[in-house]
């Protein structure tokens, strides 16, 4: 005997002799060795389809334990009878492309060749029915065929008892999982509980500015209604609020001057020997080159004079008028703020900018808003009324 088929269990050695089957009939049910009925109706049928059959083949005979079920269809598939027929026709029905499949195949080697390839694929009872019942299937494949069967069985058993310490390891991870779920289902609607009640808390203060910004607007909209009808009392009332802004302007610059020209007197009397750069400028106005009769008709448009001497600023402003223009004068930083300067430089059409006697910050603001505006500029290093002429001159040119 051959080693293979000596290995082989008792179980699944074929108690018929070894020859091969006659003519080309498929084998019935009842026609196979007795050891292949335990494998093809354990692997070919399940359970829960088999015991339907046996209740209506064997009527008042039902077997309520699945192994008893089984141990039964199993003896009663060794004969001819009616379970074991209507058990064959089941088979063929289920199995029926299989069967088609197989039957290309004219020789046990090339019958043998097709199991080998779908012995380890999903489809096994498929292929099994297909290959016990080929006419072709002798004595030696059966026993092959039988022995795969047994080990693909006890390999699937241990795969499945892997599987199952896997469910029951996921089992427990799910359980795990779950409680941590509640927890955190808990802690969300903790949250969302406290979201909503904030969020209501907004919608009422939203509701309450809503209702403060209709008053509001209630209020405002009566004030209008006031204005224009003051306004249609007194006409001329926003001519004379300008004049009056205009008058309080001109009283700050009186003032701003008064100051400035207090400060000189004090420093010239502090300092008398400070006079005479100021006092020796005087015939240089009349010797300059550019006279005052030379300076450029400045034709009503404001001058801005950034810097310079305080005692100097009343004679910048009679140079400046006496050639048609506007006078006007940010110290850079000294007296006057230097937030001001933005809105004396938006009022200048031509700016004097003396960089020796401004600070840093003032002096940075003219160029960058010069820049910004297009606004002609002359930066003037040394101050005094001939720079200042020849700087309107340069402007003109």
């Amino acid at each position: 005997m051959p080693f293979a088929e000596a290995a082989r269990p008792s179980c699944c050695q074929p108690s018929l002799p070894e020859i091969s089957p006659p003519g080309s009939r498929r084998r019935r049910l009842w026609e196979l060795d007795s050891s292949a009925h335990c494998p093809v109706l354990g692997v070919c049928l399940p359970i829960d389809q088999l015991r339907p059959m046996a209740d209506k083949a064997i009527a008042g005979h039902g077997v309520e334990d699945d192994y008893c079920l089984h141990c039964l269809a199993v003896t009663e598939a060794k004969r001819r009878c009616a379970l074991s027929e209507a058990l064959h026709k089941e088979l063929e029905r289920r199995f029926a492309a299989a069967v088609r499949q197989a039957s290309v195949h004219k020789s046990t080697e090339s019958l043998a060749a097709w199991w080998r390839g779908q012995r380890g694929g999903e489809r096994l009872p498929d292929s099994l029915w297909a290959v016990l019942s080929h006419p072709r299937c002798d004595t030696v494949l059966e026993s092959q065929v039988l022995a795969d069967v047994h080990m693909l069985q006890h390999q699937r058993g241990a795969a499945q008892r892997v599987d199952m310490a896997r469910f029951e390891a996921l089992q427990a991870e799910n359980a795990s999982l779950r409680k941590e779920l509640e927890g955190v289902r808990w802690r969300v609607q903790q949250q969302s509980a406290r979201v909503q009640e904030r969020l209501d808390r907004l919608q009422a203060q939203a509701m309450r500015q809503r209702a403060e910004a209709i008053t509001r607007d209630t209020e405002l909209a009566g004030l209008r209604d006031e204005l224009a009808a003051l306004e249609a009392q007194a006409p001329g009332l926003k001519a004379r609020a300008e004049l009056a802004r205009q008058v309080q302007m001109q009283a700050e610059r009186i003032v701003s001057l008064e100051r400035a020209l207090t400060r000189a007197r004090q420093e010239a009397e502090r300092a008398p020997v400070r006079v005479q750069p100021e006092a020796a400028q005087a015939p240089a106005v009349a010797d300059d080159p550019l006279p005052a009769a030379e300076v450029p008709a400045l034709d009503d448009r404001a001058v801005l004079c950034v810097g310079g001497r305080p005692a100097s600023v009343p004679l910048y402003r009679q140079i400046v008028e006496r050639s048609g223009g506007r006078f006007l004068h940010h110290d850079g930083g000294d007296e006057h703020h230097v937030q001001r300067l933005g809105a004396t430089l938006s009022a200048a059409d031509l700016v004097i900018c003396q960089a020796g006697c401004i600070s840093h910050d003032a002096y940075w603001r003219v160029k960058d808003h010069c820049k910004r505006h297009n606004k002609r500029c002359v930066f003037v290093d040394n101050p005094g009324s001939a720079s200042l002429r020849r700087a309107l001159a340069a402007l003109q040119s």
